[in-house]
């Protein structure tokens, strides 16, 4: 996953003592159908049919300990059943709210995936891969 502008920023001033940065009890991830800008912007969520961001606790029980600057999720991360069709998926993202919030990281699916009515779109556990370059 990129990391965004927002949060690069966020991280970095941690880091060199500019701002404290406490991390989010929950983190929410959300699927767009349109690409996704190093700011955050271009994200296209499908809109009511059943879709909402999934909310997952940031803790260890459900991500990973980083190895190598690559953590994964070690639960699933599952959808609501779409009643509608929520178009093609093309990216995901992580969010620091259920809503509106701050993007924090961002990808392209390996594949786009349609979502038609009554699809369930699932992360299985370690199919959720985060890692930060230093490329």
């Amino acid at each position: 996953m990129s990391i965004t502008s927002y949060q690069s920023n966020r991280v970095l001033d941690y880091n060199f003592g500019a701002t404290s940065y406490t991390t989010p009890a929950t983190l929410y991830v959300g699927l767009s159908t349109t690409p996704i800008n190093f700011d955050g912007t271009g994200a296209t969520e499908p809109v009511a049919l059943g879709y909402a961001r999934v909310a997952v606790t940031n803790n260890k029980t459900n991500w990973s300990t980083a190895a190598s600057g690559i953590l994964s999720n070690l639960t699933a991360i599952q959808f609501p059943e779409s009643t509608g069709s929520w178009g093609t998926i093309t990216h995901v993202a992580v969010y620091d709210a259920a809503s509106a919030g701050n993007m924090l990281y961002f990808e392209a699916l390996t594949s786009s995936r349609a979502v038609p009515t009554l699809t369930t779109v699932l992360f299985a556990a370690a199919g959720f891969v985060v890692q930060m370059n230093n490329t």
